[in-house]
């Protein structure tokens, strides 16, 4: 029921070209979640223990992010208990990238980025640093990455979406790994 819940509030504020996309952070909200100014979220991050789930502000969440408040493995090992819970707490300025999985009991601080494909089993204090991988470790810094990836940056409120195709078309700032 969520999934249909979430798809309408995608739905909605497509329909009233929200950039903020206000909609969709009213239904996280209602679902429970805590979340900042400025976020933009782009994954269904709801679980049935939303309420364990806190994002600082200016947080962006990008696609098919999952979010694991919970699990029951601890009923295999020790068969009187049924499940294990953690709060999940993502902290001001970060970006999880696509296809990322957060477990419960996680906390992210001010200013990090998460590599797409990561999972993420354990904290991380440190401010201003990339993680990636499975499990997630430190990857690099920001400056790093922004020394490493400036010629590459756009600005698309600068272009139109048709030159920004054309752009793309012809290879310009195109990234080659």
């Amino acid at each position: 029921m969520k999934d249909v819940e979430y798809n309408i509030a995608r739905i909605i504020s497509k329909l009233k070209r929200e950039k903020k996309k206000e909609t969709i952070i009213k239904f996280f909200k209602k679902q429970g979640m805590t979340i900042g100014e400025g976020c933009n979220i782009c994954s269904n991050i709801t679980t049935p223990e939303s309420h364990l789930v806190v994002l600082g502000e200016n947080v962006t969440i990008a696609g098919n992010v999952e979010f694991v408040t919970h699990d029951n493995s601890i009923s295999k090992v020790l068969p009187e208990f049924t499940d294990l819970f953690g709060k999940i707490i993502i902290g001001d300025n970060c970006f999880i990238g696509a296809r990322s999985i957060i477990m419960y009991g996680v906390t992210l601080a001010n200013n990090i980025i998460v590599a797409s494909g990561s999972v993420v089993t354990k904290s991380f204090e440190e401010e201003r640093i990339i993680i990636a991988g499975n499990p997630a470790k430190k990857i690099s810094t920001w400056d790093l990455f922004a020394e490493k990836n400036r010629c590459y940056g756009w600005n698309l409120n600068s272009v139109s979406r048709s030159e920004q195709i054309q752009m793309q078309k012809d290879g310009v700032k195109l990234i080659n790994r």
